[in-house]
């Protein structure tokens, strides 16, 4: 399992995939046998680590057809007889493939489109390389540069935009501009040095050339819009003291991966530097832009043999070809601090790819045999940055994936879990999943645990609420104008708010009534603590919780006292819930009017609410409560009442309008401008005329 490209010896057929002719840098040279040959990892499930479902198909490498892959583009070239009778480039993101033929000069060493796919490069010899351009009304004309440095083979190039372009060769990088109408190259900058082998990362524009006699010093360069700036050079400090003065690092044992946002470079170092350790590690140096490079992590691989990594979702992945089973780090967990390093363990247990399987090939009348188990972890399997696995042999392109529902069962540990899931980018579902499950049984979790989980949510939600303030703070006061860099901030899926939790766990797990009440009240009251730590305001929907579940159970004392010492905020929506409780719960009424005086709301406003909710008599005790009952429109009251469906609530809502009619006027009758003739008449065609209120004289 390589990232070179494989030679003839190898199972494959002479002109395999190369790395746009750059190598595909093998993850990983000879090492002793793989520790514990056993593949238990592989049959006992759980795997977390999956090939994408849609990968790009091309046809396999053979004599007369090259396969070379583009980083940058993350496009496959099929090149056959040297593009006479076709090149093919299909991308995971394209939807079309392009098809086009040139002309055959010889053999292609390494062939790639300009960010856009205007301008094509091949080289084809090791001093020079041809463009043509792909822009509409163009000519369709081969134009040629050399490289500038004299006696110099160029190793390959790099494109750096849709029209500039690096030339790397032995002797040095030289760093053009493409002009396609003039079809020309101006050189923009060159850097004399001598280059064992060279590496790009597309993502931060950085090159990185392998320099001295053992090749461990590494020099990057970075490229930006026309201008090519030298960082810091570093050693790699190599496993023990070469015993000659001949290449000792290998590009095969090095990667370049932009993780969490910084850009490392990843060395496989096959022995530890220290002789009480055995197996592999990887070493990650970090490479600012400014400032020196330095070694910060360091991941224990714990065996040997061979080995290749992929970075998925900031994780990185370590493929063992030995044991076919791959492990994943997260640098951002906690590891072992040893004052300049952080030593991680990998996260889970070692486990192979899930299971691949490759539809049967030709027509699809002629498809219904089984579809074929793909090899995994074949010697064939070439291996890209950040995320690509190739195939040339079976001539597929795959992007890995990581999924993260197999890991809730094999990291055990649910504050680590959550620490773990709220770095990837998929996560939300996940993790409200495992806040289900951890509330239900079998696997109902402790209150501690339960408030580790919801305290490690809510603070990734208190991050964003904050980052969201700061932001509408800068527009509103006009800043933004001054900074154009200022982006409003993302909402990642890591942010799990009040509306989340309650839709899709809590308002489910006390539907459920599985657990017994007292744990159930614990668990929302250990929300509502946890977003009052992190100072979020919480939203009445969860105190409506809390209040219906203590209602269930008649918990009523418990009540009285989470209002009397305000563990309930006060608000109009509970308010108006307490209101409605009076029935079952007589205190609930002078509780909810001294709720709302010290809210000191528009009483109109909780009058609309509980006649919204048929709440007709509550509607008409708090308007009472408070003195307004004399100016209320009794039309109002009565087309609630009519709407309520109950009879007896329409006669006892039309008599208090009517004994208040007599006290206010002297006679119970409503008046024209009260509007109420069509309740009248509902009332005479219920109850009789004689039920209505006789006036009384005095």
């Amino acid at each position: 399992m390589g990232r070179d490209p494989p030679g003839p010896a190898e199972d494959e057929a002479p002109g395999a995939a190369a790395a746009g002719g750059a190598a595909g840098r093998e993850g990983g040279g000879g090492g002793e046998e793989g520790e514990g040959r056993a593949r238990g990892g592989a049959e006992a499930g759980g795997c977390y680590l999956a090939l994408c479902a849609r990968p790009v198909h091309f046809e396999k490498a053979n004599a007369v057809n090259c396969v070379f892959f583009d980083e940058a583009n993350k496009q496959v070239f099929a090149v056959r007889s040297g593009g006479a009778t076709g090149v093919v480039v299909k991308g995971l993101e394209d939807r079309n493939p392009i098809s086009f033929r040139m002309e055959d000069k010889g053999e292609v060493k390494c062939i790639k489109f300009s960010l856009g796919n205007k301008i094509l490069a091949v080289q084809r010899t090791l001093k020079s390389v041809d463009f043509l351009n792909f822009i509409p009304d163009s000519p369709q004309l081969e134009y040629t540069q050399e490289c500038k440095t004299k006696n110099a083979n160029i190793l390959g190039f790099c494109w750096t935009s849709s029209t500039e372009i690096v030339f790397i060769t032995d002797q040095g990088i030289e760093f053009y501009q493409v002009l396609p109408e003039k079809r020309s190259l101006k050189l923009l900058k060159n850097q004399s040095i001598n280059v064992n082998w060279y590496m790009y990362c597309p993502e931060s524009s950085v090159i990185l050339l392998s320099t001295t006699v053992l090749g461990n010093v590494l020099q990057p360069f970075y490229f930006k819009s026309g201008t090519m700036a030298k960082l810091s050079k570093f050693e790699i400090e190599l496993p023990a003291a070469p015993k000659s003065s001949k290449l000792s690092l290998s590009e095969r044992d090095i990667a370049m991966a932009t993780i969490y946002g910084q850009l490392y470079v990843l060395y496989l170092r096959h022995h530890s530097r220290t002789s009480n350790s055995t197996g592999a590690e990887v070493v990650l140096y970090h490479l600012p832009r400014e400032g020196s490079c330095k070694k910060t992590h360091i991941l224990k691989l714990n065996r040997t043999g061979k080995f290749a990594l992929n970075v998925v979702d900031n994780l990185v992945v370590v493929h063992h070809q030995d044991t076919e089973t791959s492990v994943i780090f997260d640098i951002k967990l906690k590891g072992e601090f040893d004052g300049s390093t952080t030593i991680h363990q990998f996260v889970l247990p070692p486990r192979s790819i899930q299971p691949y399987q490759i539809p049967a090939a030709g027509p699809a009348s002629v498809t219904s045999q089984a579809p074929v188990p793909c090899k995994l972890y074949s010697s064939s399997w070439i291996v890209f940055q950040p995320d690509i696995i190739i195939s040339a042999s079976e001539g597929y392109l795959w992007s890995l994936q990581v999924k993260l529902e197999p890991v809730v069962n094999l990291l055990l540990d649910k504050g680590k879990l959550m620490d773990f899931l709220l770095q990837r980018k998929e996560c939300k579902m996940v993790i409200l999943s495992v806040c289900s499950q951890m509330l239900s049984e079998p696997e109902r979790g402790s209150l501690s645990v339960i408030a580790t989980v919801f305290d490690k949510l809510n603070h990734e939600y208190k991050k964003y609420l904050e980052a969201e303030q700061s932001y509408t703070m800068v527009v509103e006061t006009g800043l933004s104008r001054s900074n154009p860099l200022l982006k409003r901030p993302v909402r990642t899926q890591a942010v799990i708010d009040q509306s989340d939790m309650y839709t899709h766990v809590l308002s489910v797990f006390t539907e459920k009534k599985e657990a017994p009440h007292k744990f159930t009240i614990a668990v929302l009251m250990e929300y509502i603590r946890s977003l009052n730590q992190f100072q979020i305001a919480v939203q009445h929907y969860l105190y409506e919780l809390v209040i219906k579940t203590l209602v269930q159970h008649n918990l009523f004392y418990m009540l009285h006292q989470f209002l009397q010492y305000h563990v309930l905020s006060d608000s109009k929506p509970l308010a108006c819930l307490l209101l409605s409780l009076e029935s079952i719960y007589p205190p609930a009424h002078q509780l909810s009017l001294d709720m709302l005086k010290r809210l000191s709301t528009a009483n109109d406003e909780i009058v609309e609410v509980l006649l919204s909710k048929h709440q007709v008599l509550a509607a008409l005790r708090f308007i009472r409560g408070i003195g307004g009952h004399d100016s209320i429109s009794a039309r109002k009251f009565l087309d609630a009442a009519k709407q309520a469906e109950d009879e007896m609530l329409f006669y006892t809502i039309f008599r208090f309008f009517e004994q208040r009619n007599q006290r206010l006027r002297g006679n119970p009758s409503f008046t024209p401008g009260e509007h109420c003739e069509e309740h009248v008449t509902f009332f005479k065609q219920v109850f009789g005329e004689h039920a209505l209120m006789k006036p009384t004289t005095f």
